[in-house]
């Protein structure tokens, strides 16, 4: 049994973005602008933590995106997982969720063994929460979303705990299976020295379009979602008055008789 951990190289949540003629850039004072998106951090810990404690041969990160994001999988790696796959054509670019999952689920389709696929919660940048359950429905696997723990895996079955809003709840479901995870589940760890040099070292290798048997329509043209008119949120206007008094009662008879004037009060 293999894992595999669906990871998306995003932008560092220090970035500052910027929007012009429609097109969205960002720029980061550290000089890294590109990070392992932060809700996956959980997801890539939950996946070697499963071949640590539940008998899984390999932990394997996942990525769809631009060549730089092998950054990301370089980062997985270098946290303990074994291999790193990256998918990346220029005919995806554009996907929308569902165009992602059906790339995503034709790569998991080539990983031979794969029978746990874990996802992070939602990627910062769209906050759809979406592709987990299109991948799963597009593999035709069990989907759990909102797990907060990993209870065990045993012959053909995985009991996992969800949160939910009023609790949690405990399920059992067969194999293979393809979950999201909730920042409860664990605490992520950081990269070793040796992690880090393994890292460096790994030849990640690139599977392109055709390399994939992808069911469906990818790219910009298949895309439901229109991004054809981004602009920036207009900036929050306010002013600041300092009511002035040589007492407090003063201050406060001040500014009582201010928000009678503007019919606050």
């Amino acid at each position: 049994m293999k894992v595999v951990v669906c990871t998306k190289q995003t932008p560092s949540t220090t970035a500052v973005f910027s929007v012009n003629n429609g097109a969205v850039s960002w720029e980061d004072s550290g000089g890294k602008p590109n990070v392992v998106n932060p809700w996956d951090e959980y997801a890539v810990e939950e996946a070697i933590r499963v071949k640590e404690n539940h008998g899984a041969s390999q932990a394997i990160a996942l990525t769809m995106g631009t060549p730089d994001s092998q950054e990301a999988l370089k980062t997985c790696l270098a946290m303990g997982c074994d291999e790193a796959i990256l998918v990346s054509d220029p005919s995806f670019a554009g996907s929308d969720t569902l165009g992602t999952a059906r790339i995503l689920a034709a790569a998991l389709e080539k990983i031979d063994g794969a029978k746990v696929v874990i996802f992070g919660k939602q990627a910062i940048d769209g906050d759809t929460g979406l592709t987990p359950v299109q991948v799963a429905r597009k593999l035709g696997w069990t989907p759990v979303t909102y797990v907060s723990a990993i209870k065990e895996i045993k012959g053909h079955t995985i009991t996992l705990e969800r949160l939910l809003e009023d609790g949690k709840e405990t399920v059992t479901t067969d194999l293979p299976v393809v979950i999201s995870v909730v920042k409860e589940i664990n605490e992520p760890r950081y990269p070793s020295f040796m992690g880090i040099r393994k890292a460096n070292r790994a030849t990640i290798p690139t599977w392109s379009a055709a390399d994939l048997n992808i069911s469906g329509g990818v790219g910009a043209g298949a895309s439901q979602a229109d991004w054809s008119h981004v602009y920036a949120i207009p900036a929050r206007e306010g002013s600041v008055e300092i009511i002035e008094g040589d007492s407090v009662e003063e201050k406060v008879a001040a500014l009582v008789d201010k928000l009678f004037e503007e019919k606050v009060i």
